[in-house]
């Protein structure tokens, strides 16, 4: 039976100042900046290696790969932080029935995401490096 591994980090932040996890909202818009660079660079590495080996078959499954990761969770992800921002920007205009508790509750969720994500294109950056290897 396979256990779920959660972030220890997600509980201890969530009792912080809103200040604290917009500042972690922030830094994860970073993060992904940083990694649609990444995989920009792995896509053009790739090319390079179709054009030398002419193997579409391995090629192809790691450009769809790729392909799925800048469609479905670059933009998915970056939308859900904005959308999460402009949420704190209402509670601190004091909108009503809004709290902070949804806030947070909201905030873990997304970190939660961030982290799973982040092992996930990990993963995908080796599967790339040892494909781009064996030439």
């Amino acid at each position: 039976m396979k256990t779920k591994k959660s972030n220890p980090k997600i509980k201890l932040l969530l009792g912080t100042g809103l200040d604290t996890l917009h500042f972690e909202s922030q830094e994860w818009l970073e993060t992904i900046a940083f990694w649609k660079d990444e995989a920009r660079f792995f896509e053009d590495l790739l090319k390079k290696k179709e054009l030398k080996e002419k193997s579409q078959n391995e090629y192809t499954k790691l450009l769809q790969e790729l392909d799925k990761i800048h469609a479905d969770l670059f933009s998915d992800i970056e939308d859900s932080i904005m959308k999460h921002e402009r949420l704190l920007s209402r509670i601190e205009k004091g909108e009503k029935g809004l709290s902070d508790g949804n806030y947070r509750e909201e905030h873990g969720a997304l970190k939660e995401r961030m982290y799973r994500f982040d092992k996930d294109f990990r993963m995908f950056k080796k599967i790339v490096f040892d494909y781009v290897k064996k030439s």
